[in-house]
């Protein structure tokens, strides 16, 4: 709610970009939110090969889940701001075609999951696919964008990884970064909490 105020009513708008800086506060951290999830689904990956325990493959799963409902988010307030500046929704730009291609590559990864029946042979088989994955996550994300020539407008975050805000946006830029950070965490515990519940009412069901 706080970043939804100081993002309106707070910070004033980038030279070039007018009201549609707006959309900054929100498409960059659900970008950071999708990275930070399908790099703590790898970790968890690394560790159900470890210790072959279901409960990894879980939290595996459960961010990788969360990550792909924010790489969505982070394509469609992209595709907001592309019209506001580009004048269309979707003009195959380096970092839209690079976030397509990431979308492709975690939908393979739930289609693989659905695939498999053998739970055991699941797990496997998805901590694999999934280390493998987030081995293109920084360069989908963070290289290839900024390699490439690109129509992205860069006043904010520039091609050299510097931001450049007044006092004020970087104060709302970094709160949403935190908040949105917390968010991931607080459903990704909710996934879980709901899974570990579903769990026990089954062995219960069960013994009865």
């Amino acid at each position: 709610m706080l970043v939804i105020v100081g993002a309106f009513l707070f910070t004033p708008t980038a030279e070039g970009l007018g009201e549609s800086t707006r959309i900054l506060y929100f498409h960059v951290p659900c970008a950071w939110v999708a990275a930070l999830a399908f790099l703590v689904s790898a970790m968890y990956s690394i560790i159900y090969l470890k210790k072959q325990n279901a409960i990894y493959d879980m939290w595996a799963s459960s961010s990788a889940e969360i990550g792909m409902v924010f790489t969505v988010l982070a394509t469609i307030t992209g595709s907001i701001w592309a019209k506001a500046i580009w004048h269309s929704y979707w003009n195959w730009d380096p970092r839209e075609t690079s976030i397509f291609i990431l979308l492709l590559i975690y939908a393979a990864y739930f289609a693989l999951r659905s695939a498999v029946d053998d739970n055991e042979q699941k797990a496997r088989l998805s901590a694999v696919y999934s280390i493998i994955a987030f081995v293109t996550v920084p360069f989908l994300i963070f290289v290839v964008p900024r390699i490439l020539e690109s129509l992205h407008p860069d006043p904010l975050i520039n091609t050299e990884g510097k931001i450049n805000m007044n006092s004020k946006m970087l104060v709302v830029f970094l709160g949403s970064l935190t908040g949105f950070t917390f968010l991931y965490y607080w459903i990704l515990k909710l996934k879980i909490g709901s899974y570990q519940l579903a769990g026990v009412i089954q062995k219960k069901l069960g013994k009865d």
